[in-house]
């Protein structure tokens, strides 16, 4: 560990077999606290690379309990944006869902919001604690599973103190929305910083990612935002593209960004089927823009447009909601 500590101390980057190296390291518990914390907080003074975040992903996904499913989406994104919204991203999963995409959603409880994915969806009354087989019984009857990261990543237990400790973001941060266990590959990731963008995808490129958007709006959103532009690169096929969103061109026509903002998971929750019901509001037209993005990744529309009119039709017929019931009937 000694050497890669004294490259990131020197701020020199690790190539992507020095990053798979450490994270080994680190994920079969060789490292001591003080090495970790100096790991973490040294990479992240100097800034997290590419082939730094994709040797992490590719540790960790090594060490995870597998899921055997083929051709899913998944809508994981670093969180850690500060707004406080309402659960868009785990919404555009279940909406996905409804519309005949196969989604392997990965998420955790709250770690920098009130309300992560894991807490909507038990306030939601569905199952997060699933094994495998059980989530591809899952995804094979409603086209959705979650996998609860703590129950799929049990090489985490080594680092979590000391993630504690250091109490904010890390290299963590941005390598769990990219270590499915399903080995997703289709993804949108929503991003909490712009300078992330490329960053991302050159991870996912290096990880044989088929399809992926990656996407940071102008407003702050680590999702596509309603309310102002959003910036996103594209991964498709090994090349990459910048696309721009831009909602007024959608007449998305949403009103004020306070009517995104979450609370507990029972309010979230409730928001969330209010809109499966089929009400139209600001967090139903946020949802869309996000499952679009679901929609072109798994190819099921090449123009953005006609993915947000798709996925706004569906939702306003109120399908959603019983989709909804069948899932949480399992």
């Amino acid at each position: 560990m000694e050497k890669f500590l004294k490259k990131l101390n020197n701020k020199e980057n690790l190539t992507f077999e020095e990053s798979k190296e450490a994270f080994k390291i680190l994920m079969n518990g060789k490292a001591s606290d003080k090495e970790i914390f100096d790991f973490l907080t040294f990479l992240s003074a100097k800034g997290e690379v590419s082939d730094e975040i994709a040797g992490g992903v590719y540790i960790l996904r090594e060490k995870s309990k597998r899921v055997n499913v083929k051709d899913c989406v998944d809508t994981c994104g670093t969180g850690g944006d500060g707004k406080n919204t309402l659960n868009i991203s785990t919404a555009s999963a279940l909406l996905l869902s409804s519309m005949g995409i196969k989604v392997a959603k990965h998420g955790n409880k709250a770690v920098s919001s009130k309300c992560g994915s894991g807490d909507v969806l038990e306030a939601l009354n569905i199952k997060i604690t699933l094994e495998p087989k059980d989530i591809e019984n899952q995804i094979d009857k409603n086209n959705f599973g979650f996998m609860f990261a703590p129950n799929y990543h049990s090489a985490m237990k080594y680092v979590g103190p000391t993630r504690k400790k250091i109490g904010k973001r890390t290299i963590f941060n941005m390598i769990g929305p990219l270590s499915s266990p399903a080995l997703v590959e289709r993804q949108v990731v929503g991003v909490f910083d712009r300078k992330l963008l490329k960053i991302f995808a050159n991870a996912l490129k290096n990880l044989n990612i088929k399809f992926a958007w990656i996407v940071n709006s102008d407003d702050g959103l680590d999702e596509i935002s309603p309310y102002a532009k959003t910036n996103v690169i594209q991964l498709k096929n090994g090349q990459l593209s910048e696309i721009s969103i831009n909602p007024n061109e959608l007449n998305v026509n949403a009103e004020n960004f306070e009517n995104l903002l979450g609370d507990d998971s029972k309010f979230n929750a409730n928001k969330m089927i209010e809109i499966f019901k089929g009400n139209d509001n600001d967090f139903s037209k946020a949802v869309c823009l996000n499952a679009a993005a679901g929609l072109i990744v798994s190819e099921k529309h090449n123009e953005f447009s006609e993915a947000y009119n798709d996925a706004r039709k569906h939702i306003l017929s109120g399908n959603s909601f019983k989709h909804l019931i069948n899932i949480q009937n399992g």
